[in-house]
């Protein structure tokens, strides 16, 4: 489907605020044929999570939108990210400035984390000979953020081709970093209260039944709202503040060099404790509301989305997870639906927030031992 250019696609999408809309194809849009998307994941990321390290993997997947939305002037492009890796949807006019970002963000994996990370940006253009599309929906979380919901089959397409090697991107030489500012991990993993935190991957099966898909979908979602808040796993007030040393310990790696990263611990370690003292007296600083912060930080989470797919991490009840599971299997039998789930007791926060005082401020959840990337492997085991 041909699409005219458009650079500010995505402010001109109308917005949704009830999730079931994610069915909806309505409130879906094509993406402009001149755009492209930028792609990255960690590779083996399974063994790392094996090896507990998991909140390392969770920070490189979120470092991928961090570095590119600071690179292009915190523009307003569609994203998603994906536990172990995102995807973000760009003009052309951006592309050239996105790959150099990919890749001075592959060397900072390299030489901070210890990890490989692949990344590719494929064209809209090539998608589309594939008989492929990406349609773009946007949910509203809140009235300060929304988050995209990505349909269409050409994301999952553009995946696969950057695993088998192609539109690949070379990482900058070793010693570059990528503008990480404001990407942060400080928050201990979140302990379920309902249940367990169970992270759940559906993507459509081979049976062609696309309204089956839909309606599996919609009662999913139902079935997590009975729980309250779509099962959230975030408490509606936020997490306590508290400090987690390999949280503090990410964030100065991402965020300072290493001749300057023991100051810039110091220093985290000092926000972290005013915000406690503040929160706990009820006071403000500086136009900072801690509680406010807390609530938003709840709010903006994205804890559920659409990718070619359901994704969700919620916290739930034994009951109605069985009841979920029995979906996902009654479904899968008929070809309807392949899928993937992770249990796991707590879920994981990592942030990107250009600035504490401003309302805009983005939570990325995923389940803390694995998430999506072991309800993945859970899929790609039962379709092999």
């Amino acid at each position: 489907m041909a699409t005219e250019p458009d650079n500010d696609f995505y402010d001109t999408l109308p917005v949704f605020t009830q999730f079931s809309g994610v069915t909806e194809t309505s409130n879906y849009k094509s993406l402009p044929d001149d755009w492209a998307l930028a792609i990255a994941d960690i590779v083996d990321s399974t063994k790392a999570i094996e090896a507990g390290r998991y909140k390392a993997v969770n920070m490189a997947g979120a470092s991928v939108i961090s570095a590119l939305m600071n690179a292009l002037g915190k523009k307003n492009y569609p994203f998603v990210f994906g536990g172990d890796g995102a995807l973000v949807a760009l003009p052309s006019s951006a592309t050239s400035l996105a790959r150099e970002t990919l890749a001075a963000v592959q060397s900072w994996v390299s030489d901070d984390i210890d990890l490989v990370l692949r990344a590719a940006i494929v064209p809209m253009s090539d998608i589309r000979a594939e008989g492929l599309d990406v349609r773009v929906a946007r949910f509203e979380v809140s009235s300060d953020v929304s988050y995209a919901m990505f349909s269409g089959g050409g994301s999952s397409w553009a995946e696969a081709q950057m695993k088998a090697g192609r539109y690949a991107i070379t990482p900058a030489p070793p010693g570059t970093r990528p503008d990480l500012s404001g990407l942060s991990c400080r928050w201990r993993p979140i302990q379920a209260r309902n249940g367990e935190i169970v992270s759940i991957i559906a993507i459509p099966g081979n049976s062609g039944a696309t309204n089956e898909f839909q309606m599996l979908v919609n009662d999913i979602i139902a079935v997590a709202a009975e729980q309250g808040r779509g099962a959230h796993p975030l408490p509606r007030d936020g997490p306590p503040i508290t400090m987690t040393v390999k949280g503090v310990d990410a964030e100065a790696r991402a965020t300072a060099p290493p001749a300057k990263r023991l100051s810039r611990k110091i220093a985290i370690l000092g926000q972290i404790g005013l915000t406690f003292a503040l929160d706990r007296l009820g006071l403000t600083a500086g136009g900072f509301d801690p509680r406010r912060y807390k609530i938003e930080l709840s709010q903006n989470s994205d804890f559920r989305k659409f990718d070619d797919g359901l994704k969700m991490t919620i916290d739930i009840d034994g009951e109605r997870l069985r009841r979920i599971e029995t979906l996902l299997e009654k479904a899968s039998e008929s070809g309807i639906v392949r899928y993937g789930l992770h249990r796991q007791d707590s879920a994981l926060i990592t942030c990107f927030v250009p600035t504490p005082r401003e309302r805009d401020h983005i939570h990325f959840i995923d389940g803390a031992t694995g998430g999506y990337a072991m309800a993945a492997s859970n899929l790609k085991a039962k379709l092999s």
